[in-house]
């Protein structure tokens, strides 16, 4: 009797927070981040540039995305060498004033670190699949139509002239790594652009130069 009593219960229980489990699971996250890019503004968004300005393509990418995939090469015994990819927060500056340059808060108990410690050459990934872009047209993620970058490097700490605006572009979108632990020696490190593809048509990558990179200016 009293097992029955507490299956009623339980099932109680689960109907009552049924909706609002569905609805944390389907809403978009609230705040900067999030999944609807809750850091901009959607009267800030501008639409794509045009796909034959490739240089421009790709730091508008990169100014839209909140996170990349980076991948390094392992340290860890079992797959000593091997790429080794992980899920990064970034930013290249505050909405609407982004500099190209990728930057990242880093751990030293981080894998991806510890990777970068024994070699610092990258390659990082950032895709319109994470706003609402490709969504919105109804390209799947690895569609050339859902534009994406690939932009490889080498990782470093950022330096003392840097440290500010690389600590404000960060906190501004990812406002929960101030709360992360200090015990864990977070440091700020960016990825010093060597090598850039855009992939936002059909016909293979388009190669872009850091200098042209760069050299983008928006209105």
């Amino acid at each position: 009797m009293a097992g029955r009593a507490r299956g009623s219960a339980r099932a109680l229980l689960a109907a009552l927070l049924a909706p609002a489990l569905l609805a944390l699971l389907v809403s978009p996250a609230r705040g900067r981040g999030g999944r609807g890019h809750g850091d901009w503004d959607a009267a800030m968004v501008p639409p794509l540039p045009p796909r034959e300005d490739a240089a421009r393509v790709a730091r508008f990418v990169t100014h839209l995305c909140d996170w990349g995939a980076l991948a390094t090469v392992s340290s860890l015994e079992a797959v000593r060498g091997w790429p080794f990819a992980d899920v990064l927060s970034l930013s290249d500056g505050p909405p609407g004033a982004g500099s190209g340059q990728p930057y990242f808060y880093l751990s030293p108990l981080q894998l991806t670190a510890n990777n970068l410690q024994e070699n610092s050459h990258a390659t990082l990934t950032m895709s319109l699949a994470q706003t609402n872009f490709c969504r919105k047209h109804g390209f799947d993620p690895q569609s050339p139509l859902c534009a994406h970058i690939i932009l490889s490097g080498t990782v470093t700490k950022v330096n003392e002239t840097e440290v500010d605006f690389a600590k404000r572009s960060l906190f501004i979108r990812h406002p929960d790594m101030k709360t992360w632990p200090s015990s864990h020696n977070w440091f700020f490190a960016k990825l010093n652009i060597t090598n850039i593809w855009v992939l936002d048509y059909f016909g293979g990558p388009k190669i872009v130069t850091p200098e042209e990179y760069y050299n983008v200016t928006f209105q």
